[in-house]
C-alpha cells in the first residue's frame, strides 16, 4: 500500500514538473512574442483593413442588336482586340443599303441642280449679249426715226414712210425691253438655283452622316477586348436583345497593374508621405513578403466619398476614429504578382520616420 503512494506521489510531482515547464515556455513565448509586438508598434504603423486593388472595367456594346456568337468563357484569358460577342447585323446591313440608296439619290439631285446653274447662267450670258445688240438696233432705229421726223416736216418722205420707222422704233424698244427682263429672270433662276444647290448639299451631307452612323454600328457589332486581363463571369445568352450603353461583362485590366489601398486611422496618418517605404503580407501567402511604396493619400476620409456622408451637425454625432485610403504601389517585379487578385486581404506596415 506504501508502494502505491510512493509511486503516486512520484507521478503528481512530476505532473507539476510539467506543468510549470509548460507554463514557463509559454509565459517565455508570450514575453518573446511582445517584445516584437511591442518593437513592431514602436517601428512602424500597421493596419489589416487593406486590400489588392486592379481595374474591373465594364465592357459596354456600344450598338444595339440581338447577340448572335458569345466568344468568352467565365473568368478566361483575353487579349485586346479579341472578339468577345457579334451582333446580329441583318436588319443593319437592310439600314446600310437603305442610307447608300438615300445618299445616292442626294448626290444625283445635286448634280441636277449644278447642271441646271450651269445652264441658267449660260442663259444669262446669252441674254446679256443679246442686249447689247437690241440696244445697238434700239439706238439705230431712233437716230432713223430723228431723221424721218425732219424728213417729215419737210415734206421731203410720206406719212406712210415715217409711220413705218416709228413702227420699227417701237418694236426695238420692246424687243430690249424684253431682252432685259429675259436676262432679269435668268440671274433670278440662277440664284434661285443657287440656293436649292446649299440645301441639296446639306442633304448631301445628311446623308452621309447616316451612312457611316450605319457603318459605325456595323462596325460596333463585333465587340472586342479593349485591353488584356481576364473576363468576369458570363451572364449574356446567345439570342438575348441587348442596348446600346448597356454592360455585356467586366474584365480585370492587366495592363493597369496591381497596388494596395490601406485603410489607415487617422492618428496614424500624421507622418506618412509619397514615397515611403512599405511592406505587405498578403493573408492568401502569409509566409511571403511583399514591398511597396506610399503613391498617394488620399485628400479626404473614406466616409466623405460614401453615398452618403455623414454629418455632424445633424445633432447625432458619436466621434468615431477616421480612416483614410492609402494608395500603396508595388515594387516588386510584375511575374512576382502574378498570384495576386482582386479583393484579397492584406496587412500592411510602414516605418515611423
Amino acid at each position: 500500500m506504501s508502494n502505491d503512494i510512493k509511486k503516486y506521489e512520484k507521478i503528481d510531482h512530476l505532473a507539476i514538473k510539467t506543468t510549470y515547464a509548460v507554463a514557463v515556455v509559454i509565459l517565455a513565448g508570450l514575453i518573446i512574442w511582445g517584445a516584437f509586438a511591442m518593437i513592431n508598434f514602436w517601428k512602424y504603423e500597421e493596419t489589416n483593413d487593406a486590400q489588392v486593388k486592379e481595374y474591373i472595367n465594364p465592357i459596354l456594346s456600344r450598338a444595339s442588336g440581338y447577340i448572335k456568337d458569345i466568344r468568352f468563357k467565365d473568368h478566361q484569358k483575353v487579349s485586346k482586340g479579341d472578339t468577345l460577342l457579334i451582333l446580329d447585323v441583318d436588319e443593319a446591313s437592310v439600314q446600310l443599303k437603305e442610307a447608300e440608296a438615300a445618299l445616292a439619290s442626294s448626290q444625283a439631285r445635286l448634280k441636277v441642280l449644278e447642271s441646271n446653274i450651269n445652264t441658267a447662267s449660260s442663259s444669262a450670258s446669252v441674254n446679256k449679249a443679246k442686249i447689247g445688240a437690241a440696244q445697238a438696233e434700239l439706238w439705230h432705229q431712233q437716230q432713223e426715226y430723228d431723221r424721218y421726223k425732219k424728213l417729215l416736216e419737210g415734206e421731203a418722205v410720206t406719212q406712210q414712210q415715217f409711220e413705218n420707222i416709228k413702227t420699227k422704233l417701237e418694236v426695238a424698244k420692246s424687243n430690249y425691253e424684253a431682252l432685259k427682263n429675259s436676262y432679269k429672270a435668268s440671274q433670278n433662276r440662277t440664284t434661285d438655283v443657287t440656293s436649292e444647290l446649299s440645301v441639296a448639299e446639306a442633304d448631301v451631307k445628311q446623308k452621309e452622316a447616316a451612312l457611316a452612323r450605319v457603318k459605325l454600328d456595323l462596325k460596333y457589332a463585333v465587340i472586342t477586348s479593349p485591353s488584356d486581363g481576364y473576363m468576369g463571369n458570363k451572364t449574356i445568352q446567345i439570342g438575348q436583345f441587348i442596348q446600346k450603353g448597356q454592360t455585356i461583362g467586366f474584365m480585370v485590366d492587366q495592363k493597369q497593374g496591381k497596388w494596395i489601398v490601406a485603410n489607415f486611422e487617422e492618428t496614424q496618418i500624421a507622418n506618412m508621405q509619397e514615397g515611403q517605404s512599405a511592406k505587405i503580407t498578403i493573408d492568401a501567402f502569409p509566409n511571403k513578403t511583399f514591398h511597396g511604396q506610399i503613391e498617394s493619400l488620399s485628400p479626404a476620409t473614406g466616409a466623405q466619398f460614401s453615398l452618403l456622408p455623414p454629418d455632424n451637425a445633424t445633432g447625432n454625432f458619436v466621434k468615431i476614429t477616421q480612416r483614410f485610403p492609402v494608395k500603396i504601389a508595388f515594387t516588386d517585379a510584375p511575374e512576382q504578382l502574378n498570384k495576386l487578385k482582386a479583393g484579397m486581404n492584406a496587412i500592411v506596415s510602414i516605418p515611423k520616420e
